[in-house]
């Protein structure tokens, strides 16, 4: 691909990529603000404020577990010495590899009534039936609350310890001279300058609860996310799934408001070069094993627990799980995944290239544009994606009917709708990875091409794609990753007898057997584990 394109072509490519990919979410907006619908009206009149109750307390509820995990775990790995702190700062983050619905149904499998702690119980106590004694459901809202914010809290954590690294140690050192005890100089000292990181890492964690559909859906939590898919494809509403749809988008705009809100006159100016890599407190004794034993518990709880018994799984119910159908859905997800890549990877390119060489002062929109697709949950951006293509297919069919060509569900019931939706929501990860490592080359070696007589299309391909290598490379690898990793969207967009590895997963979670897709499980497990490393190692560059 030579992209010898002149000026305006950038401009035009870099436009249409924005559009395209904001279309699924104009139309769903028109489509939520139409008319009324009897089944909308229905679940208005019935269980919609249910489930919009039910999301909001999901949401706080996670908020709270998480920073009840992610504070005191950031701070004690930022600030404190104790054994295993090294350790223990990168494997806090592992628990993000784990889908949600996949540490539900192991701890379901645990706590249940026929699990393994209920039965040693009534063997050692000599109950025999429910009714001699009381144990909690897990199966609930309190237990999706924890569930999903084991997963979550490293978003917390991480955002939280690099902002407590950030600080100047020297203010933390003033408040010690002035009498205040290490836990004094963090709530009024190290927690309000780090406030904005907090309530960043609180967005992101309620955002992506908003979209969890799995975990909802299997405690048969009623919740905004569920109603959506129930209503797509219980009462084929389009229309009633949109203004579900649109109820969640404004939740979320509300969060990012109130994020935006929350720090309006926030302004915090440090004299701090560098990224702080020692600590300030040595724990000794009792002090520092509690704070190596309560990393290993939130570690055990979160991860290892969870992996040992998918790991027995495997082994127990290897001839089942270690099949044809394992090698089938993995490579359906690798194909998906691998176009979805390659396509939000030059579409990346195309867009902040012409970032690069416009002069003009709205060159940042069309990129700001692709990119909102990253906000909408799963659900929502399937539903996004479903008006526009459905139409399509609709015009499409009109017009070739006549001529006995109707192609049918030509772009919502096949490939197309699943990878268009990927390219709609990942595209953001792409743009910010290639944005950032096009920042770090100089212009001057933009002029110097151009001096040379090469064309933009010449100077993007000889010049800045070499220097780009690992910039793409990271791009392409997060995307593939979040695209095999995805589930809602797929749900609901995928053609039939189409699976992926996370769908299959979910299909023997929802049906009680797990163990019969162990090894996929692990598989997505795995591949969720590589983004992890990468940010291990940035962290480690930068100490």
């Amino acid at each position: 691909m030579s992209f010898n394109f002149s000026p305006s072509r950038w401009q035009f490519f870099a436009w249409v990529t924005g559009l395209v990919l904001v279309t699924p979410l104009c139309f769903l907006l028109f489509e939520s603000l139409q008319g009324d619908s009897d089944v909308f009206s229905h679940l208005w009149n019935t269980v919609l404020w249910d489930y919009t109750r039910n999301t909001l307390v999901l949401i706080v509820g996670v908020c709270v577990v998480s920073c009840a995990l992610a504070l005191p775990l950031a701070w004690l790995t930022a600030y404190c010495s104790f054994p295993g702190r090294k350790q223990f700062e990168w494997a806090l983050m592992l628990p993000l590899a784990m889908p949600t619905y996949i540490i539900a149904y192991v701890y379901t499998d645990l706590f249940d009534y026929a699990g393994p702690i209920q039965i040693a119980l009534r063997d050692w106590f000599g109950w025999q039936s429910p009714d001699d004694y009381w144990f909690f459901d897990i199966r609930t809202l309190p237990g999706a609350i924890i569930m999903i914010a084991l997963v979550l809290y490293p978003y917390l954590y991480l955002i939280f310890k690099t902002a407590l690294r950030e600080q100047s140690f020297k203010l933390v050192q003033a408040s010690q001279g002035m009498g205040l005890s290490p836990l004094q100089s963090f709530y009024r000292v190290s927690l309000p300058l780090a406030r904005g990181a907090i309530v960043a890492g609180l967005t992101l964690i309620s955002m992506e609860t908003m979209a969890d559909f799995a975990t909802v859906n299997y405690f048969a939590v009623s919740t905004l996310t569920t109603a959506v898919y129930d209503t797509w494809l219980g009462y084929y509403s389009l229309t009633a799934a949109a203004k579900i749809s649109g109820i969640m988008l404004l939740i979320l705009f509300l969060t990012l408001m109130l994020e935006r809100f929350s720090r309006r006159k926030q302004a915090v100016f440090e004299r701090q070069s560098g990224f702080n890599s020692e600590t300030l407190y040595s724990l000794k004794g009792k002090a520092a094993w509690s704070a190596t034993l309560l990393c290993c518990a939130v570690l055990f709880f979160a991860f290892v627990l969870p992996v040992a018994v998918l790991l027995n799984y495997a082994f127990a119910y290897a001839e089942q799980a270690w099949n044809d159908a394992f090698f089938l859905y993995a490579w359906q997800s690798f194909k998906v995944a691998g176009i979805v890549c390659v396509i939000t990877i030059i579409l990346s390119l195309l867009v902040v290239f012409y970032q690069r060489i416009s002069t003009q002062q709205y060159s940042l929109v069309p990129g700001r544009l692709a990119s909102t697709g990253y906000a909408l949950p799963g659900t929502v951006l399937a539903i996004a994606v479903l008006l526009p293509l459905t139409l399509l297919d609709d015009r499409l069919n009109t017009w070739l009917e006549p001529f006995g060509a109707a192609p049918g569900l030509l772009l919502s019931g096949t490939l197309f709708a699943i990878i268009f939706a990927y390219v709609v929501r990942f595209y953001a990860i792409a743009h910010g990875a290639v944005e950032a490592s096009f920042m770090r080359i100089s212009p001057s070696l933009d002029m110097a091409s151009q001096s040379m007589g090469k064309s933009y299309g010449q100077t993007l391909r000889k010049v800045h794609i070499p220097l780009l290598r690992r910039g793409i490379l990271t791009a392409g690898l997060l995307v593939f990753i979040e695209c095999m990793k995805e589930l809602p969207a797929a749900l609901l967009l995928r053609p039939f007898n189409f699976e992926t590895l996370a769908t299959h997963v979910f299909q023997y979670v929802s049906d009680e057997q797990l163990e019969l897709a162990s090894i996929s499980a692990l598989a997505i497990v795995v591949v969720g584990l590589v983004p992890l490393y990468f940010v291990n190692r940035s962290m480690e560059q930068h100490s």
